[in-house]
C-alpha cells in the first residue's frame, strides 16, 4: 500500500486513544521541493521570473509616449501619469493579499489565475477611449499583475536551502528591476513606430504565453499544501492522518483568511527593521519612478533626444542591474556563508546584509552626479554613467534586503515581502506625480538632490542592523 510502514512518521494519540498518522516530507523525499532536480527548480523560476518581469515592464513601457497618449485622449501629460501611479500602487497593495493567500491556498493556484486576469485586462487598457478608462483598468491590473512580485520570494525560499539562495533569488529579482527600466526602451520604440495601443496589445500576447505556461508546467511548491495533498490522499485510503504542527492549520475558513491577511502589516509594523528597510526600499522606487517618468522631458527638452532615442538612455540602470547580478549578488551568498562558519556554523538573518552597504555609498552619490550633470548640462554620456552606479547601488539593498526577510521570517517569507513590497509601491507611485512641479520650482539639481539627502541619511541602517539587528528581533517579536 502507498502507506506502508516505513513511510510512516510516529504515531500519535488523539483524544479517543486512535493511532493518528503524522504526514511529513522523509528524509529524500522526491516530493519536497527542496529535492527536486536544479532543472526542476529552475524551470519554475524561470516561469515566475517572466510573470515577475511582466508587471513592472507593464507600469513604465508606456511612459516614452505620454505625450502621445495625453494628446489622443485630450487631457494632459500629468494626468496620463496618474495611470502609472495606479499601476504602481496597487502594484504594492496587491502583495499584501496575494502572498498571505499563497500560503493558504498554495502559490501555484495564486499564480495561474491572477496571470490570466492580468493578461486579459491588457485588451480594456489598449482600447481605452479615454483616459478615465486607462487609469482605472491599468490600476486594477496592477493588482493582479503583482503575483510574480508577491509570491516570487517565497517560492524560491520553497525550494533552495539559504545557503544557495541568494544567487537564485538575485536572477528572479532582475525582472521586477529590469522591468521598468527595459519597459520605456521597448516602449519608445512602439510608440514611435505603431502608436502607443500596441504596446497593450503586445502585452496581451506575451502575458498570454506565459499563462500558458504556468497552466502546463509550473509545480506546486508550498510544502504545506503538498503536504494536504498527500494527507487527504491517504485518508480515502483509510487511516487517520494530520500535518505536524508547523503546517496544520484546523482554524476556520473565514479565520484563516482574515489573519493571513492582516500578517503583513503586522510585520511590518511591528518589527522596527522590516520598517525601515521597507522605507529604505520606498526611497529608492520612488526615486526610480521619478528618474523613469522624467527621462522623456529631460533628455527630450535638454538634449534634445527623439522617442526611441529616449529609450534606449534606460540601458544605463539596466546595465549597472547585469553587473550587480553577475558580480555582486553571488557574493550575498559567499558572505552569508563565510560568517556563519565563523560562527559555529550557527547563521543569522544579519549575515545578509554586509554587501548591501555596498549600495549605500553608490546610490547617493549616484544621485548627487546625474542632478549636477543635468543641471549644468553636462555631455549626455557622463548623465547616463551615473544610472550606472544607481542602478548596481538598487540591486545591492532589493537583493540583501529581501534574502534577510526571507531567513527572518521563513514559513512566512512572501508575506514578509509583501510587507516591503506595498510601502516602496505606494510611495514609488505617488511621488512621481508631484515631481514635475518640484522640478519647475526648483530645477532638477536641487530636486533630484532632495532623493540624495533621503538617501544619505538611511544610507547606516544596514550596518546598523548587522551589529545590532538580533537584538532588536528578539525584542520585538511578532506572533503570526
Amino acid at each position: 500500500m502507498a502507506h506502508q510502514a516505513d513511510e510512516r512518521s510516529p504515531l500519535l494519540e488523539d483524544g479517543h486513544g486512535e493511532g493518528i498518522e503524522l504526514v511529513d516530507f522523509e528524509k529524500d523525499d522526491k516530493a519536497n521541493p527542496r529535492n527536486w532536480t536544479r532543472s526542476r527548480k529552475f524551470f519554475n523560476v524561470g516561469i515566475i521570473a517572466l510573470m515577475a518581469i511582466m508587471s513592472p515592464l507593464a507600469s513604465s513601457m508606456f511612459t516614452p509616449g505620454i505625450n502621445q497618449i495625453a494628446e489622443d485622449l485630450n487631457t494632459e501629460p500629468n494626468t496620463v501619469i496618474a495611470a502609472t501611479t495606479g499601476f504602481v500602487v496597487f502594484l504594492g497593495v496587491g502583495p499584501l493579499i496575494l502572498a498571505p493567500l499563497s500560503e493558504t491556498f498554495g502559490r501555484r493556484r495564486l499564480y495561474i489565475f491572477c496571470f490570466a486576469v492580468f493578461s486579459v485586462l491588457q485588451i480594456p487598457t489598449a482600447l481605452s477611449p479615454n483616459v478615465e478608462t486607462l487609469v482605472s483598468v491599468r490600476t486594477i491590473s496592477g493588482f493582479f499583475g503583482s503575483v510574480g512580485i508577491a509570491n516570487g520570494g517565497g517560492t524560491i525560499s520553497d525550494m533552495f536551502e539559504p545557503g544557495e539562495r541568494a544567487g537564485v533569488f538575485g536572477w528572479y529579482l532582475l525582472g521586477p528591476l529590469l522591468g521598468p527600466t527595459l519597459g520605456p526602451l521597448f516602449g519608445g520604440l512602439v510608440v514611435q513606430y505603431l502608436g502607443w495601443r500596441w504596446i497593450f496589445w503586445i502585452l496581451t500576447i506575451v502575458c498570454m504565453i506565459n499563462t500558458a505556461l504556468g497552466v502546463f508546467f509550473l509545480k506546486e511548491s508550498y510544502a504545506p499544501v503538498i503536504l494536504e495533498a498527500r494527507r487527504q490522499a491517504r485518508e480515502k485510503e483509510g487511516g487517520k492522518y494530520r500535518l505536524k504542527d508547523d503546517y496544520e492549520d484546523d482554524r476556520p475558513f473565514w479565520t484563516k483568511i482574515l489573519s493571513s491577511m492582516q500578517r503583513p502589516l503586522k510585520i511590518l509594523f511591528a518589527q522596527p527593521i522590516v520598517f525601515t528597510m521597507a522605507v529604505y526600499q520606498a526611497i529608492t522606487f520612488a526615486t526610480v519612478y521619478t528618474l523613469y517618468t522624467n527621462f522623456q522631458d529631460i533628455y527630450g527638452r535638454l538634449y534634445g533626444f527623439n522617442t526611441s532615442q529616449v529609450g534606449l538612455i534606460y540601458l544605463g540602470p539596466g546595465i549597472g542591474f547585469l553587473v550587480a547580478v553577475w558580480f555582486l549578488v553571488p557574493r550575498i551568498d559567499t558572505v552569508y556563508n563565510a560568517l556563519a562558519r565563523h560562527n559555529n556554523n550557527t547563521p543569522k538573518p544579519e549575515y545578509r546584509l554586509p554587501i548591501a552597504n555596498v549600495g549605500s555609498v553608490l546610490i547617493p552619490i549616484s544621485l548627487f552626479w546625474f542632478a549636477w550633470t543635468v543641471e549644468t548640462q553636462q555631455h549626455w554620456l557622463v548623465t547616463i554613467t551615473s544610472t550606472f552606479f544607481f542602478g548596481i547601488g538598487q540591486v545591492t539593498i532589493l537583493n540583501c534586503v529581501q534574502n534577510y526577510y526571507i531567513d527572518s521570517f521563513s514559513k512566512y517569507a512572501a508575506s514578509a515581502i509583501a510587507a516591503g513590497a506595498v510601502f516602496r509601491s505606494i510611495v514609488g507611485g505617488v511621488v512621481p506625480l508631484f515631481a514635475p512641479s518640484v522640478f519647475e520650482r526648483i530645477g532638477y539639481g536641487w530636486g533630484i538632490s532632495i532623493f540624495g539627502f533621503l538617501s544619505v541619511a538611511i544610507a547606516p541602517a544596514p550596518l546598523l542592523f548587522f551589529y545590532y539587528g538580533e537584538r532588536i528581533r528578539k525584542s520585538y517579536v511578532i506572533k503570526l
